[in-house]
């Protein structure tokens, strides 16, 4: 038993740290942010002495954008005009799918140059991929936009089977949790957000 904890005791705390934060997120719960400071702290020495060089340092950007997030969401936003608003579950404004789209291709293909070039990964273009649309489904969260559950389905699917193959089983377990999640979490999110509209 011992030597199960002192191997994946990271592990398994992370996830059920990752357990609270989707509770939080499902519930659109500010304290989601707090959760999403201290689990990717943690999870940059899980994924560095697993070889997840990408999710590595995704992990730094997590808990840097986790702060991010929190102050928007505790402070708001700031409107055209200057003034303080709250941000309120919406619809992701196709005017910025073409922006959006350029920086997940440009970071895609940064973090791949990265991965193959200055490190050993094996999984250089799948784990380039996962972090790039975290970066984006991350930012549209922080702007509480409905569909940013869908990136995170995307990102989920694709993360489950990463750590299924660099034999992380708990993050496994959790990231196809986090994929049902992501379903019913779009749906709660629709109905909060006709609430809101009404």
């Amino acid at each position: 038993m011992l030597d199960f904890l002192s191997a994946h005791g990271l592990d398994l705390f992370t996830t059920l740290l990752g357990l609270l934060y989707l509770v939080l997120e499902y519930r659109a719960h500010i304290a989601l942010w707090i959760v999403g400071i201290v689990m990717p702290a943690l999870d940059v020495w899980l994924y560095w002495s697993h070889g997840l060089y990408g999710d590595a340092g995704m992990a730094v950007y997590y808990t840097l954008a986790a702060l991010y997030g929190y102050l928007i969401w505790k402070f708001g936003r700031r409107s055209a005009g200057g003034e303080r608003r709250d941000v309120v579950i919406s619809h992701f404004p196709l005017r910025q799918l073409p922006a959006t789209l350029c920086v997940f291709f440009a970071v895609w293909g940064m973090t791949y140059y990265v991965l193959s070039h200055f490190t050993n990964s094996t999984i250089p273009l799948t784990d380039a991929f996962t972090n790039a649309l975290s970066i984006v489904a991350l930012w549209m969260l922080s702007r509480k936009y409905v569909e940013q559950w869908w990136a995170w389905a995307v990102v989920d699917v694709v993360s489950t089977y990463l750590y299924v193959t660099k034999g992380v089983p708990f993050k496994a377990l959790l990231y196809g949790l986090y994929t049902v999640i992501a379903v019913l979490g779009y749906l709660k999110w629709r109905r909060m957000m006709k609430t809101i509209e009404a």
